[in-house]
């Protein structure tokens, strides 16, 4: 179809497009609101600062699109291939993403507020500085994406993959990531306080200088990660695994170390908690001190 004939039946009330052909198509800057294009071939198509509020692109094929700095709240992209597709800036708050595929796709400052992610592939994304509060991500793929300075606070990740992800500095208060696969991940200075990674996969993660106050690590696996700085005050880490983990500095006050597992761990200058201080005459002034084997099985704190 024509991109004219389209406007024309859009002017006369027409809004069920399903199928619709706009390969390449130029609508930029228009107002197309709650559209039906479902299984729509729309590769290339340029929506850029576009109005598609509560309109719904399932199961269509978007490859290359451009989105940037459109209006998309309550839109609808389940199922849809949006590879490489451009987001920048977009306004998606309450948008819905399941299953879609955001593979190389741009997302970076964009809103994405209470979005519904779950299980979308983001493998190699850039999602800079995007606000995802209160966000579904549910077994969503984030391999090597980049969530740099990103503002996740209150949002369900649950047993996502983010194997080598950049969170670096972002905003991830009280977020779910229980079960997830993190290994390898930089959360450099990302602040977690109140989020619950209980048998999260932290394996080689970069956690230095990380604001983890309160978070739930029961169970979960950060064997060789680096938590140098990092502020882990009242801290549950009951059976987790931490096997030549880099502790240093890292504030445990308050944390609950019950049956963790410290053997080979990296304790210089480690503010431990006051029941371990007792019980352990360590010299945590002494540079790379290497305290091993380490094993607590009690509750400390």
């Amino acid at each position: 179809m024509k991109v004219s004939q389209f406007l024309r039946q859009y002017e006369q009330g027409i809004r069920e497009f399903n199928g619709i052909k706009l390969q390449g198509a130029d609508l930029t800057q228009s107002v197309l609101v709650d559209l039906n294009l479902q299984q729509a071939k729309l590769i290339g198509i340029n929506f850029n600062r576009t109005f598609l509020t509560k309109s719904n692109f399932s199961d269509s094929q978007l490859n290359w699109s451009d989105f940037s700095y459109a209006k998309l709240s309550e839109a609808i992209f389940n199922d849809a291939d949006l590879t490489k597709s451009n987001f920048i800036g977009a306004f998606m708050v309450r948008s819905k993403f399941i299953a879609s595929q955001l593979s190389g796709a741009n997302l970076s400052h964009g809103n994405m507020g209470k979005a519904d992610l779950t299980e979308a592939n983001l493998c190699g994304a850039l999602l800079y500085r995007i606000n995802l509060r209160g966000a579904t991500m549910i077994k969503s793929n984030l391999n090597w994406s980049n969530l740099q300075e990103a503002r996740l606070s209150g949002a369900n990740l649950r047993q996502c993959c983010a194997y080598q992800a950049n969170f670096t500095r972002s905003f991830m208060k009280e977020v779910n990531l229980s079960e997830s696969n993190l290994s390898d991940a930089n959360l450099y200075g990302a602040r977690l306080s109140g989020s619950n990674l209980q048998g999260a996969n932290l394996q080689g993660a970069n956690l230095r200088e990380a604001r983890l106050c309160r978070v739930n690590f029961s169970g979960a696996d950060l064997r060789g990660a680096n938590l140098q700085g990092a502020d882990l005050e009242m801290a549950n880490l009951t059976g987790a695994i931490l096997d030549k983990t880099n502790l240093s500095q890292a504030n445990l006050s308050g944390a609950n170390l019950a049956h963790t597992n410290l053997y080979n761990s990296f304790l210089d200058r480690t503010i431990l908690p006051e029941t371990l201080q007792k019980i352990f005459s360590l010299d945590l002034n002494n540079k790379n001190v290497n305290y091993t084997p380490f094993y607590i099985g009690l509750e400390a704190g």
